[in-house]
């Protein structure tokens, strides 16, 4: 039995009374939702050599981006640097004061709402608006100072390629996004001339993956943070490599032993359906998604998807032959696609009570269905299912990264609302990786496991600043390989 995918013991022979055909579907799904051990294994080694591949000449399934950002902090840098986090709902803009005590900083902060109109206006609009809410930011917290070329650090969390740190060409929108004539361009310029024209006293530093981010902030203040996470509405990691292991960039004869961080992109693992242990309700998601073919792993771990693998099982099992729940009963709510959430799976995994009448109400007052006891254990373990299943699927990228690297003991810093809200993912995650790894049975008493997956610091705040701070540090050392501006950069001090 694989640890961990079973239900807690409290509920234990709960399904005594249930009729057959309901405990034949459970059955089912737990056949093809429960990913045992020796699959686990087979996924993480065909994961580290599709690493190996994005890194080749050729590149891979997995892009597995060089970001420019070419260092770990060391704790010594001081400074004020800005942090820019565009984001679908919000705007949100962080002074970060790196302070001469190592490893500790003070920030400020601000946010700003992100109007629906912009999403689809216009990219005049867009930078324009980023531009006045920068210069609020400004006046607010620097009123009648002379300020000149503060550093920033831009979350720009869309897909982007970048050759260089301070530039990045948007490859496609997303989080409901579509600006027409900006898929395919460099942001950065519009940007800088939203700033120039205001007369906005802020210069980009870099343009940041909040994956990246993550793992910069977390190693800012835990040293042994090697790799950043997100596990949230996408999954992603990044890493530090080392250049000469990046045969891509070999045309540009960098010091094979400068660090640089790669933005691995990694929700595009196994695009070719060659081991991920996809049921029929992920091949319905992937299929009626906006992007047929991208984003596989992604698809069966998400936050975004986890609601709506759900939906899809409960919606077959009430049009079932073999089994019909909800009998009677109209599920028009139900058949709205994306209408439930991770949050819904949370809240039934969390139900305080032995015979779920939390579940009970939320059924009743979200989509008007009213449940049986047998229907609700039968929900409940489904929850269960591909709650645990996008645990240990995750498991199979950390410890693909770690095998890659041959780090054997490691801590990676992690965030996202489903790392840090989702009932029971970080015990399950640990659990899968210590069964890929294949580690003694004293880790995990008291002693830690050699690698652990730990809440990560403000990756978009704390750790755009520290890329900018970076950044600036570099091209002062005379350090210039993937900075474009590097006039600009020069120019920044950081204000003490």
């Amino acid at each position: 039995m694989v640890l961990g995918a079973r239900r807690p013991p409290s509920r234990k022979g709960s399904t005594a009374d249930m009729p057959r055909d309901l405990k034949d579907q459970i059955d089912r799904l737990e056949e093809l939702f429960v990913v045992p051990t020796a699959k686990l294994k087979e996924i993480s080694e065909h994961f580290v050599g599709e690493l190996k591949r994005g890194l080749s000449e050729g590149g891979g399934t997995i892009p597995m981006i060089p970001t420019w950002c070419m260092a770990f902090p060391d704790g010594n840098e001081t400074g004020k640097f800005l942090a820019l986090d565009m984001g679908g709902t919000n705007l949100r803009v962080c002074e970060v004061t790196l302070t001469e005590e190592k490893g500790e900083f003070e920030i400020i902060q601000s946010k700003y709402r992100m109007p629906e109109e912009l999403k689809t206006g216009t990219a005049d609009e867009l930078w324009g608006y980023v531009a006045d809410c920068l210069q609020q930011f400004i006046d607010y917290h620097h009123e009648n100072e002379e300020l000149d070329h503060l550093p920033l650090g831009f979350t720009f969390s869309y897909p982007v390629s970048q050759d260089a740190i301070d530039h990045g060409v948007l490859q496609r929108w997303t989080k409901g996004f579509d600006i027409p004539g900006m898929e395919g361009q460099d942001v950065v310029p519009a940007f800088k001339k939203a700033l120039e024209d205001r007369g906005v006293p802020i210069k980009l530093a870099a343009l940041v993956n909040d994956t990246t981010g993550t793992m910069i902030a977390s190693a800012y203040t835990n040293t042994s943070i090697k790799i950043g996470c997100i596990f949230g509405t996408g999954c992603n990691a990044a890493y530090m490599e080392e250049c000469g292991e990046i045969p891509k960039l070999k045309h540009m004869n960098l010091d094979p032993k400068l660090p640089m961080a790669i933005n691995c992109e990694w929700g595009a693992f196994d695009n070719e359906h060659q081991v991920l242990p996809r049921t029929p309700y992920d091949v319905i998601v992937d299929k009626e998604s906006p992007r047929p073919g991208q984003q596989s792993f992604e698809k069966m771990l998400a936050g975004l998807y986890l609601g709506e693998i759900f939906r899809l099982v409960l919606q077959d099992l009430h049009k079932g032959n073999e089994c019909n729940i909800f009998e009677g009963q109209k599920i028009t709510k139900l058949d709205k696609p994306y209408s439930l959430d991770a949050g819904f799976l949370s809240q039934i995994e969390e139900d305080r009570f032995e015979n779920l009448q939390d579940t009970a109400d939320l059924f009743q007052e979200k989509l008007g269905i009213t449940c049986t006891k047998p229907e609700l254990e039968l929900i409940r373990r489904l929850a269960e299912l591909i709650g645990t299943r996008a645990a240990r699927l995750t498991a199979c990228g950390v410890s693909a990264i770690c095998k890659h690297k041959k780090w054997d003991q490691v801590h990676v810093g992690a965030d996202g609302s489903v790392f840090t809200k989702y009932p029971h993912f970080k015990i399950r995650q640990a659990q899968a990786l210590k069964e890929i790894m294949d580690w003694p049975a004293k880790y995990g008493k008291g002693k830690g496991d050699p690698i652990e997956v730990l809440p990560a610091e403000d990756g978009s705040g704390v750790g755009a600043a520290l890329i900018a701070a970076l950044t600036v540090k570099r091209v002062q050392q005379g350090q210039l390989a993937g900075i474009s501006d590097k006039d600009t950069l020069l120019k920044m001090v950081p204000k003490k």
